[in-house]
């Protein structure tokens, strides 16, 4: 009840938002539309508002999406000011960004982005405005007492000093300790007892695995009153696992996850794939690969496209494509020229490899060699960013540790690329880096490593 209270306040939350949204876009344009006498020549023209009410059908779908994916409605009530801010100016650009696209796109010269800019602007005042208000009503309402929720501390006296300790750092959750019950001190079966002194809403069991059979007991006694019973799952310790609760087939499961839920952020990190990919094989496909295809068949023997087993999304072999930069008998040649690697670990990297050829050189020099794996991404082998695929008998190598990058899909750029390349010596730094990516991944850390790589393959910046 608890839980779903909350999901629904953050859905209350959300569809307010939607409504400040929708009237300060509408503010701003009678302001316009009121400065009009006012301003000189063609600055007095605007079109009028049937004109510009067809923008509601992106920014309402658009701006409550980006604070979404920006963490707005997750972040926890007391968080810093400038961290709120930080969430809605982002997401206020970012929305700016797709509607000056699309008014480019769909030719709506008469909207005037004067207009349109002076909405986000306003926008985040406006949220920032409201969002200070909901704070201030739910801490209000949380320290009078108001839609409080009585609810009893099973634990050590540790434990519960803990937890209370949070619930007062958080009175916006609306929970009110009613009564305290130390296993050690107090059997639990007299938990019925204190749950008929008072209308209690949930009992929070945080107790060690010792207590585990007594705690089964206790959790029937709250299913026979219908009362909440939560259990702390802090008894398998974790340094990287996220856990949550999920329920398979009826069955309760306790779920240790270190790579991101589906979200929306997955979902657009998979439309940003698609598009980017079909965007890169339309418009490079005839500029650039064309005659890179080309040039390699005149200029070597051998196909022009090589394709490599490689282990994809948690070990799965597919074949990756990539442009022949090499002489055709490359894989026969690399056994003779295994002492000369420079890498660390069971990869194979070497600067002045004498299988590359004069055109495959340039090709890795600009990175051209890797566009054909625009074909992978759109099949679904591969994303746009994430830990580089590596061979089959590369990731046989790996020391235990280093399989955790096999629990994201690989990409055609990561932080690898963007942090020095083959320009790194050390395996074990280069596998960090692609953890580094896993641990603190998000769409924006994706949309960040993409503009960052363009600069990286212009400047030829580490690569061989």
């Amino acid at each position: 009840m608890l839980i779903h209270r909350k999901e629904f306040l953050a859905q209350v939350n959300q569809l307010t938002d939607a409504v400040v949204i929708a009237v300060v876009y509408w503010l701003v344009y009678e302001a316009r539309e009121a400065l009009a006498f006012w301003l000189p020549g063609q600055w007095s023209l605007i079109a009028p508002f049937r004109v510009y009410k067809w923008l509601y059908l992106i920014i309402l779908p658009a701006y409550p999406l980006l604070l979404e994916l920006n963490g707005y409605y997750t972040r926890p009530l007391n968080v810093r000011f400038t961290e709120t801010l930080a969430i809605l100016a982002k997401s206020a650009m970012l929305c700016l960004l797709v509607v000056i696209a699309a008014l480019y796109f769909l030719g709506l010269a008469a909207i005037s982005r004067g207009v349109v800019v002076l909405f986000g602007a306003v926008s985040i005042l406006a949220l920032l405005g409201k969002d200070w208000l909901y704070r201030w009503a739910a801490r209000r309402a949380g320290r009078q007492g108001r839609f409080t929720h009585p609810v009893i501390l099973v634990g050590t006296e540790a434990r519960t000093a803990e937890f209370e300790h949070l619930l007062r750092e958080n009175p916006e959750w609306g929970m009110r300790v009613a009564a305290r019950l130390d296993p050690a001190q107090q059997p639990l079966a007299t938990l019925p007892e204190l749950l008929h002194r008072e209308p209690i809403s949930c009992v929070i069991f945080n107790v060690g695995q010792e207590r585990f059979h007594e705690v089964e007991k206790a959790v029937l006694a709250c299913e026979t009153e219908g009362v909440e019973a939560w259990l702390v799952a802090d008894f398998v310790k974790t340094s990287i696992a996220r856990t949550r609760v999920e329920n398979f087939s009826g069955k309760p499961l306790l779920v240790f996850r270190t790579v991101p839920d589906v979200s929306w952020q997955v979902a657009a990190k998979r439309v940003v794939d698609v598009v980017g990919a079909t965007l890169g094989l339309v418009i490079l496909g005839p500029l650039v690969m064309l005659p890179v295809a080309l040039v390699i068949k005149l200029t070597s023997p051998g196909p022009i496209l090589f394709r490599q087993k490689r282990s994809g999304l948690h070990g799965r072999p597919f074949t990756m494509l990539k442009f022949r930069s090499m002489v055709s008998n490359a894989e026969m040649l690399r056994v003779e020229l295994e002492s000369f690697n420079e890498m660390s670990g069971p990869v194979f990297k070497m600067k002045q490899d004498p299988r590359v050829t004069p055109v495959g050189r340039f090709l890795r020099k600009t990175s051209i060699d890797e566009l054909p794996q625009l074909w992978n991404v759109l099949r679904g082998d591969m994303s746009l960013v994430g830990p580089r695929p590596l061979l089959l008998r590369e990731t046989a190598g790996f020391d235990p540790w280093h399989r955790r990058r096999l629990s994201m899909k690989p990409g055609i750029t990561c932080l690898w690329q963007i942090s020095g390349r083959n320009e790194l010596k050390e395996f074990d730094q280069w596998i960090k880096l692609d953890l580094e990516y896993i641990d603190n991944w998000s769409f924006w850390l994706d949309l960040k490593i993409l503009a960052r790589t363009i600069p990286v393959v212009l400047g030829g910046l580490g690569a061989r």
